[in-house]
């Protein structure tokens, strides 16, 4: 009897051992340190991306996104005005955006805060924080 238990002591610490080997470890430091996407992320994903930064936070336009649409949120505060339209990921600071024209204004909303709202030519907009973790 003591000999099974002696096996499964071994056995036990031999799976710990090998579960726990660098490439497992490394595996989940890059899980837990992934950062948000960047400007030049979504570009170089899709050139034609309809998104704008907002502190330091790529937003996406969100006119495809069933479950963002759905959600019950009301206009907030403004909180920025579009500043600068460019393509040019090198020249993305907080206020620019890709499609939204100068002097677009973006509100927070209320409801969810990862979501805010453009309006442009009297409709809302939704535009989406992408977000990791």
């Amino acid at each position: 009897m003591k000999k099974v238990y002696l096996f499964l002591a071994v056995f036990f610490i031999s799976f710990l051992l090998i579960s726990c080997n660098e490439q497992t470890i490394k595996k989940h430091k890059e899980i837990i340190t992934k950062e948000n996407p960047t400007v030049a992320d979504i570009l170089l994903d899709n050139t034609n991306a309809d998104i704008l930064l907002l502190n330091g936070i790529v937003y996406k336009n969100a006119v495809d996104i069933d479950w963002v649409n759905e959600e019950d949120l009301t206009l907030g505060k403004e909180v920025a005005v579009i500043k600068k339209q460019t393509k040019d990921a090198e020249k993305f600071t907080d206020g620019v955006a890709t499609k939204l024209t100068v002097g677009t204004k973006i509100y927070e909303s209320i409801g969810n805060g990862n979501i805010y709202i453009a309006v442009v030519k009297g409709k809302e907009m939704r535009y989406l924080g992408l977000i990791e973790g």
